[in-house]
């Protein structure tokens, strides 16, 4: 059940999750899988989100988890980032939902994290504890990125390793270029290496091809 509130909790805080906190609350304490300080520090989420204006809550979670890799909910981006072993990686773990009998639904991404934690409360104690151990180098890393940020999303990581069996502690994050530097559309042709070609504020010379047959006596 935990496992299940934490996947809620890093989910978009859409109405349908602010108007059901109450009840992730009571779960966390009934269950109590996790110590009494990390419960302080949900609560202490559950309480800000509960408070927030919706508009203010929802741009949170996008200025925190969709402006950049380190804090990216898609565990994939930390392992494969853009290279084309990340899509046979997304097939191999859709599949291994599916042998379980879960199905995703239309456009939910295998690697985003609240569906993996989906998935492994469906799983027997030890295998589910063992799944999300082989995870916690990428889970520790975005605990980091999020402290770094002064986050309070952070205790859901940090509740995750925990029940990981793994201890949850800072690491290195690396620095990353702003996110709309990222996005940046270059200049169109601006310092095209092609022969022939100059920058924009310089002379661009034109040449002229003749179509159909070559007329005798022009140079080639």
């Amino acid at each position: 059940m935990s496992l299940r509130v934490l996947a809620r909790l890093l989910g978009y805080p859409d109405t349908a999750l602010r108007s059901n906190l109450a009840e992730l609350r009571k779960a966390l304490h009934d269950e109590r899988a996790l110590p009494q300080q990390r419960l302080a520090e949900l609560d202490a989420l559950i309480n800000s989100l509960e408070r927030a204006a919706p508009l203010d809550a929802e741009a949170d979670y996008v200025e925190v988890f969709d402006r950049g890799r380190a804090t990216s909910l898609h565990l994939f981006e930390h392992v494969h980032g853009d290279s084309r072993d990340r899509g046979p990686a997304m097939i191999d773990l859709a599949q291994t939902y599916e042998k379980a009998g879960l199905f995703l639904a239309e456009g939910e991404m295998p690697d985003f994290l609240p569906v993996v934690l989906e998935f492994t409360s469906t799983q027997p104690p030890r295998e589910a504890r063992e799944f999300l151990a082989e995870m916690a180098h990428i889970f520790n890393a975005i605990f980091s990125a999020l402290q770094q940020r002064g986050s309070a999303y952070a205790c859901v990581l940090g509740a995750l390793l925990e029940l990981a069996g793994e201890k949850a502690q800072p690491v290195q994050v690396a620095a990353e270029e702003p996110i709309d530097a990222v996005w940046e559309e270059p200049v169109v042709f601006d310092g095209c290496s092609s022969k022939g070609q100059s920058r924009p504020d310089q002379p661009q010379p034109i040449h002229i091809v003749r179509k159909g047959r070559p007329v005798e006596g022009a140079q080639a």
